[in-house]
């Protein structure tokens, strides 16, 4: 018998397809800056980084006792949609990446479904990744494992045969959580903020790496511990 070879590639969205992380956390927190409350870039990465919006807006409830009601959501996706559709990048070489890859894949994202599409066409993927599952087909956002699995049932594939790809610490303790193998990636541009590197490397991601072109190689020279067929 042999190790088993990955049979589904699991990409999280945001930092890790397309490079939107610090544009929305500076909608974020001019947002909430005007409602007259002092949050730093750095403080809204640590809180709200690969999170769901049901769980943003708890967060904003019962840490900065901010009511998040319509309006205030609905400012956040108009200006950050506006910015999507003008400054929106894809991450250096993913394109490439998911064409060389050889293995199914699929996007499961904490964003609502409007804003993955959003992202995936403005960059150019959408084509290239149609199955898209978003935390607002499950109960849990990350960091519960709800989402991963929702998609590799939904994919047809088992937990233990998915390599998730992701950047959030909220991400990573997700696909642990759902008995995944974790490829964290550092190459987005919100990687620098303070802690970050030290939260992931908490979680013990199986890799870690920083090149989106890296992938192919790590996923084709990876076998799922545990596993034979």
């Amino acid at each position: 018998m042999a190790d088993a070879e990955p049979q589904l590639i699991i990409f999280d969205c945001d930092g890790v397809l397309v490079d939107s992380e610090p544009i929305s956390i500076s909608v974020l927190v001019g947002a909430m800056n005007d409602l007259g409350v002092s949050i730093t870039e750095d403080q809204a990465y640590e809180r709200f980084l690969g999170r769901s919006l049901s769980t943003m807006v708890d967060t904003l409830d019962t840490e900065f006792n901010v009511h998040a009601g319509e309006e205030f959501l609905e400012r956040i996706r108009t200006d950050l949609y506006a910015r999507f559709r003008t400054e929106l990048k894809p991450i250096d070489g993913i394109a490439a990446a998911i064409d060389g890859l050889g293995v199914r894949c699929c996007v499961a994202s904490s964003s609502q479904m409007e804003r993955i599409r959003l992202s995936l066409s403005v960059t150019g993927l959408l084509g290239r990744l149609p199955d898209i599952f978003s935390a607002t087909m499950v109960k849990r956002g990350k960091p519960a494992p709800d989402l991963f699995l929702h998609a590799a049932r939904e994919m047809r594939v088992e937990p233990a045969h998915c390599i998730v790809v992701e950047d959030s610490p909220a991400g990573v303790a997700a696909a642990k959580a759902a008995g995944m193998t974790v490829f964290a990636f550092t190459g987005g541009s919100h990687a620098n903020f303070a802690g970050y590197r030290a939260e992931l490397d908490r979680l013990s991601p199986e890799v870690v790496f920083d090149a989106m072109p890296e992938l192919i190689h790590l996923v084709r020279n990876h076998k799922l511990d545990g596993i034979k067929i």
